[in-house]
């Protein structure tokens, strides 16, 4: 497939026009899947285009049409991402919310971008919907998939999705023609149009409404699934949140421009087991995932016999060894390929079994620097595992790692139609056919992001290696400089910490002060199982941080961190000084980390300010008092006396021993 049409007008098939497409090409051929009560439900693309059509049909039915704004509020499930091109069909614009967003998150999405309906998934999201109705006064219909407890409620302006498609059928049975009617309203669509859009996840401020055309959807994946040779014989998991660009492309747009399968899990909690039933043939993940994943296996291994124990770190040394360059290609003996084929049987295989990556034949990382070690660990298994580095105003792909040119420490090269400069700030710049339309309703911001001439500011820093690969050092704005004039690159420091399985998550701090200091996440699985070994008790996540044994094992990770920082000549004076363990894990709910899991740098340091003054003040403790949100959105205090610690430091390479001594 691959095969989207362009019009007269220089623009390409709507993603609508793919669906009747595929429906008609590929009538047959499972276009989704959804894990329902154990058992495996699938939709062809026949099927899929009439489930679109009813629920199209009866939202025009209930008032709606072209132009008006639909949030799509949820899990992933069949009907949700049914919701896009049933909006899309009529000329409307769906606005994915994400999940887990409390109310008053939600409250703000939806009333800047002036909803008129809202498709939500259970009760859950229909409470919420409901609690910030008088804040988004354009809220005149909510549509629930999931009936459960939602019997009782009011149902003057709330419809199950049933209700919706029964009034498509009354409609249909009275007017045959109406499904013709309804297909010709779609041809007169342009790829131009408005198709989505997708507010950022806000982690200098409030979030922004990325408006993304059907061309910058389709024309994207269009070329990414050429890249990869992506045909409609794939298979994905719909795991991440809809409101993220990088499932809006994966699970949507590729999907209806390749025609392969999108499966959705049972629930968030079932996705590892569901993915190994599944085998994607192609899979996406952030690298937080890929480190999770791993940890899970370390923690296993830990409990395994010695014997098992000792076949598993033998046979990985040799998959590190070969592994990679067997993925490649490359001339390996044949000893080593028969000893990586024994290691497929006993480990590797079983081991891709039980993260169900039996099938992969492409993998992505993306969003985060991964750990080179994690990274390699993977590829060394014969996982075709690959960074790419994108933005929601790029439509994602902005580089790709092509096959045979993996490289851990970069995110690839320009695919076809993307352009990419490093402006004399240092900061990358792209320029692409998926390159957003504007910020709705912000001018100013789109001004100041995208250049007359089609040129987007990143906000990375980033540089060309010697191949033509780029790497991105920092945040352009978040690089900054020690007092004595030393390089500090916050983003490089925290991931360096975040290779090791113990450390969940870490926060650097360092600009226009004398030195750099870090807040530190322990991992409760990883360190959990560690106590749990060495019998170690602890009643809470809070307790389990500050034991004595905790800081000393943060310590060692801390030193191998600055062991590494002093063989880098840029970034030898950045070395950490002093580090704390903080007495609460990082939120998204209390608004230390957006919905994707991305540090709010700016709130943070407002929020832990006497933390961060007693790790410059000399402090070795300080007691604070932090409010937290709970799951059901009480309010509670934590208190803790939270210890600090000096780091051990080392001297840059190639410094003179003696000339340091004299300091």
């Amino acid at each position: 497939m691959n095969r989207a049409v362009a019009t007269a007008d220089g623009s390409y098939d709507t993603l609508p026009k793919l669906l009747v497409r595929n429906a008609r090409e590929m009538a047959a051929r499972p276009a989704m899947r959804e894990k329902d009560l154990g058992i495996w439900q699938t939709w062809t693309w026949s099927q899929v285009l009439q489930e679109v059509r009813r629920f199209s049909i009866g939202l025009t039915e209930l008032g709606l049409g072209a132009g008006d704004r639909v949030a799509v509020v949820g899990q992933n499930r069949p009907r949700l991402y049914w919701t896009f091109a049933a909006v899309q069909a009529f000329g409307g614009v769906p606005i994915p919310v994400y999940a887990d967003s409390v109310a008053e998150e939600m409250a703000f999405v939806l009333d800047h971008a002036e909803v008129k309906a809202a498709v939500c998934e259970d009760q859950e999201q229909v409470d919420k919907v409901v609690a910030i109705a008088a804040e988004v006064p354009t809220i005149e219909l909510v549509v629930y998939d999931d009936p459960r407890g939602l019997r009782d409620y009011d149902h003057t302006r709330l419809k199950s999705y049933e209700d919706v498609q029964a009034l498509a059928d009354t409609a249909l049975a009275a007017a045959p023609r109406r499904a013709e009617d309804w297909e010709r309203g779609i041809a007169t669509h342009k790829g131009a149009d408005l198709a989505v859009m997708l507010y950022t996840s806000g982690t200098t401020g409030k979030p922004k409404g990325v408006m993304l055309s059907h061309d910058n959807l389709v024309i994207s994946a269009q070329n990414a699934n050429i890249f990869d040779k992506f045909g409609p014989d794939e298979e994905v998991i719909a795991y991440l949140p809809l409101a993220w660009v990088g499932d809006h492309m994966f699970s949507y747009a590729q999907s209806y421009v390749a025609g392969y399968c999108v499966c959705c899990p049972e629930s968030p909690e079932t996705v590892n087991d569901d993915r190994r039933e599944i085998a994607p043939t192609y899979f996406f993940a952030p690298p937080r995932v890929y480190e999770t994943l791993l940890t899970a296996i370390m923690v296993r291994m830990e409990d395994a016999s010695a014997a098992k124990r000792w076949m598993f770190h033998a046979l990985m040394r040799h998959a590190r060894k070969v592994g990679e360059r067997i993925l490649d290609g490359d001339q390996v003996p044949l000893g080593d390929r028969l000893l990586y084929r024994l290691g497929e049987l006993l480990v590797y295989g079983p081991l891709k079994n039980r993260m169900g990556f039996t099938r992969i034949r492409v993998g992505y990382t993306a969003g985060e620097a991964i750990g080179p070690e994690i990274f390699r660990f993977y590829r060394s298994l014969g996982m075709n595992l690959k960074q790419l580095y994108g933005q929601t105003e790029a439509s994602v792909y902005i580089t790709m790692q092509p096959d045979g040119a993996i490289d851990a420490e970069t995110v690839g090269t320009p695919p076809p139609g993307v352009e990419v400069e490093i402006a004399e700030s240092g900061e990358v710049m792209f320029r692409s056919p998926g390159v957003f339309l504007g910020y709705y309703k912000n001018d100013e911001a789109t001004r100041e992001t995208k250049t007359e001439d089609g040129w987007v500011h990143t906000g990375d820093a980033g540089i060309f290696t010697a191949d033509g690969q780029l790497k991105i050092i920092d945040r352009a704005k978040d690089v900054g400089r020690l007092v004595d004039g030393g390089l500090f690159a916050p983003k490089y420091i925290e991931n360096k910490l975040k290779f090791f399985p113990n450390v969940k998550e870490a926060v650097a701090f360092g600009h226009e002060r004398d030195y750099v200091a870090v807040f530190l996440n322990i991992d409760l699985i990883a360190v959990g199982s560690w106590a749990e070994r060495n019998n170690v008790s602890y009643a809470s996540y809070q307790e389990l941080a500050g034991l004595p044994r905790i800081y000393e094992m943060m310590a060692e990770h801390v030193a191998q961190v600055n062991r590494d920082l002093a063989n880098e000549p840029m970034m030898a004076s950045a070395q950490i000084r002093r580090f704390l363990v903080l007495h609460k894990e990082l939120d998204a709910d209390d608004g230390e980390l957006t919905r994707t899991q991305k540090v709010r740098r700016r709130y943070i340091a407002e929020r832990y300010q006497p933390l961060i003054e007693a790790l410059y003040d000399g402090s070795t403790e300080k007691f604070v008092a932090t409010e937290v949100t709970f799951e059901d959105g009480r309010k509670g205090v934590i208190e803790a006396t939270v210890k600090i610690i000096d780091a051990e430091t080392f001297s840059p390479a190639g410094a003179d021993p003696l000339s340091q001594a004299a300091e």
